[in-house]
């Protein structure tokens, strides 16, 4: 078995729509570089390979020094919510031919009868019955013979399908049964891309069940090609270094495992970000991701990401683990409007990247939040993207101005006044930048409230291009008082790809009441997923040594519907530190415990991480503790005008502090400092803004 990556150079690269993002990160010099290439849609691996070059001319790297590349994409999301995947079949248990159609029974919403469902990912002329079914307790109900296998085979060649899923009802019970089911159909049909769901995901409920295989099916044959283009690419710049794939999980997998499960790299972008943002080693943090269409939050607690087992991608569900991300509101390019009744409105419809806010000058003409920030001065027309992009003030401005006419506020300046019309556009640009943050407050404070966690007790990691400069706002309105910005902030889900773990989750539904027998039934469980874990890190190439397994259980008291996913501590599986592990979680939660009543074990859960590499610390030189100002301006904060400090990122040493109202420039981003605020950094260049009592 070959060890872990050696420790040299490791390239992140996120996929984005506009730009494809890099970082280098070379330990052994102490050096991180970032850089920005033009995505190219129609292929893009094209954008990765020209990329690829040019950050290693940037770095001074030689294609043999780069010991790991891995690599974000939302290749599979986007063919999901496009649904233009493979042409995929369905083998399920006879008379579940319906599974995806009836799916749940409930309307797409209570409140719209109109409402139409989500199309069925496989219809039902493709989805083929077989005689085989398990019962609730494991036990073989039918078993499908030779010729039962034969015809079933025939029906699948007939569709001519790209590839297709096994779906045996119970098979989560016993997936042996399942894949032999599978191994049956594979032999007589070699050519066809064939996976039993309960190898893809064995956890209960056979709808959800079913989509994680169907979907794993119908990305597969297009995230394979991707990836052979993807290594064609990388390999012919010269680069020898394995290549691996941001799983959804904040980690990473094989290019190889990719390919096999490439269901769980889907929502792998943001998931990396939220990663390097919890090596930071800030203890509890609330991530802040703020990009052109929506602005999303992650909560991090004791240094791991919170993960979530239910989600949505499509329209459809998904219950495989991933990092607990949410939409909380609006991005930069979200359009500011007056609604019918003259209330101004944020969102969330986006102006996007083409043609983008009315300062880009490309023919978009309804101002965004970007807009906004120009006109109360946050950021500077002429050192937008270090200066490569210029923005137009005036026609943002007018934009702006043109809004007041439409409120419904009769105290508000007439942009028609000769004089008024730049007071108008502040106004509104004030109001609209107050109105996004409420949004984002609102959903903050409910999200952290279903969690238990009080906002106030976390410290806010703000990324993405807008981020940075609406994270003391979005502060402010929540009550957190300390705000950490990281020096690459723009390309920050770059460098969580960079430096991802190993990672991969395991599950298997139990479905049975606590009790000694149960939960010696747990322990063996755990310990064949234990079994399973080691052997795909070594599939990995990855040594056992250092690498660590978590454990835990989905638990509810009997008759309750929900259930909670609890940590359990490793070899204490007997059934007292069981109870009193899910009693105080749910105590936690919802203030009282319940002593008497029956514990249900629901789904056993093991994580594995293998690590991969740590990456250096941005090389920031010693300050001198009080930086002069680049400059000064005026910014309306607050709903008053500030003469604010201009400090370039660049220029800020370490022990470097200051005083607001102040502005932070850097090629990537602008970092807001509001008066009651102060900003200093620390030795590993990030920035920290505290709320002074």
């Amino acid at each position: 078995m070959t060890t872990a990556v050696p420790l040299m150079a490791r390239i992140g690269i996120d996929v984005g729509g506009t730009f494809t993002d890099l970082v280098a990160a070379v330990p052994e010099r102490g050096l991180v570089v970032h850089h920005k290439e033009p995505s190219t849609p129609a292929d893009p691996s094209r954008a990765v390979a020209d990329g690829l070059a040019a950050i290693l001319a940037q770095a001074d790297l030689r294609p043999e020094e780069i010991g790991g590349i891995t690599h974000g994409t939302t290749i599979g999301l986007n063919a999901i919510i496009q649904r233009r995947g493979a042409r995929i079949a369905l083998v399920v248990t006879e008379g579940y031919r319906d599974i995806l159609e009836i799916g749940r029974s409930r309307m797409p919403s209570s409140f719209d009868l109109y409402a139409g469902k989500e199309e069925p990912l496989v219809p039902r002329d493709r989805i083929v019955e077989i005689s085989a079914r398990l019962g609730p307790g494991g036990a073989p109900v039918a078993e499908p013979d030779g010729p039962e296998l034969d015809r079933v085979a025939a029906r699948l060649r007939a569709i001519g399908a790209d590839a297709a899923a096994v779906l045996i009802l119970h098979g989560y019970t016993d997936p042996d049964f399942e894949e032999g089911v599978a191994a049956g159909l594979r032999e007589r049909l070699p050519e066809l891309p064939l996976m039993a769901s309960a190898t893809v995901w064995p956890e209960v409920r056979e709808y959800e069940r079913a989509l994680v295989a169907c979907l794993n099916a119908y990305i597969q044959p297009l995230m394979r090609d991707y990836f052979g283009r993807l290594e064609s690419r990388v390999r012919a710049r010269g680069v020898p270094a394995p290549i691996f794939i941001s799983a959804s999980n904040g980690g990473s997998m094989s290019l190889r495992s990719a390919a096999e499960r490439p269901i769980e790299t889907v929502l792998s972008g943001p998931a990396a970000g939220v990663a390097a943002a919890a090596r930071l080693g800030m203890g509890a943090i609330v991530t802040f991701d703020m990009g052109g269409t929506s602005s999303d939050i992650a909560v991090t607690v004791n240094g791991s990401p919170e993960l979530a087992t239910h989600t949505t991608v499509g329209g459809l569900p998904l219950i495989v683990p991933v990092v607990a991300v949410s939409a909380i509101g609006a991005g930069g390019g979200s359009v500011v409007r007056v609604d019918d009744q003259g209330v101004l409105k944020v969102g969330p419809e986006s102006v996007g990247a083409e043609p983008g806010p009315v300062a880009y000058g490309r023919g978009g003409d309804r101002p965004a939040v970007t807009d906004c920030y120009l006109a109360t001065g946050l950021i500077d027309p002429a050192t937008f993207l270090g200066g490569r992009m210029r923005l137009d003030a005036d026609a943002a401005a007018k934009s702006l101005a043109d809004l007041a006419t439409r409120l419904g506020s009769a105290d508000r300046p007439d942009p028609a006044t000769d004089g008024a019309a730049e007071e108008a556009a502040h106004q509104v640009a004030a109001g609209a930048l107050r109105v996004a943050t409420a949004g984002m407050a609102t959903e903050l404070q409910k999200i952290m409230a279903q969690r238990g966690l009080d906002p106030r007790l976390f410290t806010l990691v703000p990324f993405g291009g807008a981020g940075p400069t609406h994270a003391a706002m979005l502060a402010e309105e929540v009550g957190i008082t300390h705000i950490v910005v990281p020096p690459t902030a723009a390309t920050f889900c770059a460098l969580g790809a960079a430096g991802a773990d190993l990672r991969r989750d395991f599950a298997r539904s139990l479905r049975r009441r606590l009790d000694p027998t149960s939960a010696a039934r747990l322990a063996d469980v755990l310990g064949e997923l234990s079994g399973q874990a080691r052997a795909w890190l070594t599939e990995q190439s990855a040594s056992a040594a250092g690498s660590s397994l978590s454990y835990s259980a989905d638990m509810r008291y009997s008759g309750q519907a929900y259930e909670l996913r609890v940590a359990l501590d490793p070899g204490r599986f007997e059934v007292a530190a069981i109870s009193e592990a899910f009693h105080a979680e749910h105590e936690r939660l919802y203030g009282f415990r319940d002593q008497h009543a029956p514990i249900e074990l629901g789904t056993a859960r093991l994580g594995v991480v293998g690590p991969v590499a740590e990456l250096p610390s941005a090389a920031v030189p010693p300050g001198t503790g009080r930086p002069a100002p680049h400059g000064r301006r005026q910014v309306l904060l607050d709903g008053a005008w500030h003469a604010a400090d201009i400090h370039l990122r660049t220029a800020l040493g370490v022990g470097d502090a200051f005083d607001g109202p102040a502005i932070v420039e850097q090629d990537d981003t602008t970092v807001v400092v509001p008066p009651g605020w102060s900003g200093d950094v620390d030795g590993a260049g990030n920035l920290h803004l505290h709320r002074k009592a």
